[in-house]
């Protein structure tokens, strides 16, 4: 388990150092999933508008799952105090959810290859791609899509289904819960 504490644009003093690693720490022994790698950044907008000024994020990395938290207060401890709480509840979730209930360990091999190509030629000539960003399909239950959309904070997210072996895009709605896109033959 390992910690990792920077400040973008600010200083990081030992006290806040020492209190994030004690804090994001605490919540990451109480689940005991190894191996758990954790970067806390911590930065102040300067935006004096800004009732909750002071940023805390938190991203933990674990056999191949993402847990993701951003949390903003009025002053950087209590940032660290509410993210450190939003990790753990994050931690049990995945813990409950995808530890404990053994998934199944015969994962298919993905059908076909995922072709960027044909997606980028959908957007019209007038859009810019400001950011690509590439990814392996797992094939996944609807479940275990629905807990990685969860854990990662997206607004979407593409999987291969583990019964079709077709792709499928989860999304969050607006008025609450959840879309699916599914691909068809």
């Amino acid at each position: 388990m390992s910690i990792t504490v920077t400040g973008r644009k600010m200083p990081v003093t030992d006290a806040l150092r020492m209190y994030a690693e004690e804090k994001i720490g605490n919540s990451m022994k109480v689940m005991d999933i190894n191996p758990l790698d954790a970067e806390v950044v911590l930065h102040v907008e300067k935006n004096p508008a800004n009732a909750t000024p002071a940023i805390c994020e938190v991203t933990l990395r674990t056999k191949g799952h993402i847990v993701r938290v951003e949390e903003s207060e009025e002053d950087m401890y209590a940032a660290i105090d509410v993210a450190a709480a939003k990790v753990l509840r994050q931690l049990r979730k995945f813990k409950t959810r995808v530890l404990d209930r053994k998934v199944r360990a015969d994962a298919a091999a993905p059908v076909g290859e995922f072709d960027p190509d044909s997606l980028m030629a959908e957007f019209t000539a007038d859009e810019e791609v400001v950011r690509v960003k590439e990814m392996q399909f797992q094939p996944l239950t609807e479940e275990e899509a629905l807990v990685q959309i969860d854990l990662l904070g997206h607004d979407f997210f593409a999987y291969i289904d583990r019964d079709t072996n077709l792709v499928n895009v989860l999304y969050r709605r607006t008025g609450g819960g959840y879309g699916l896109l599914k691909q068809v033959d």
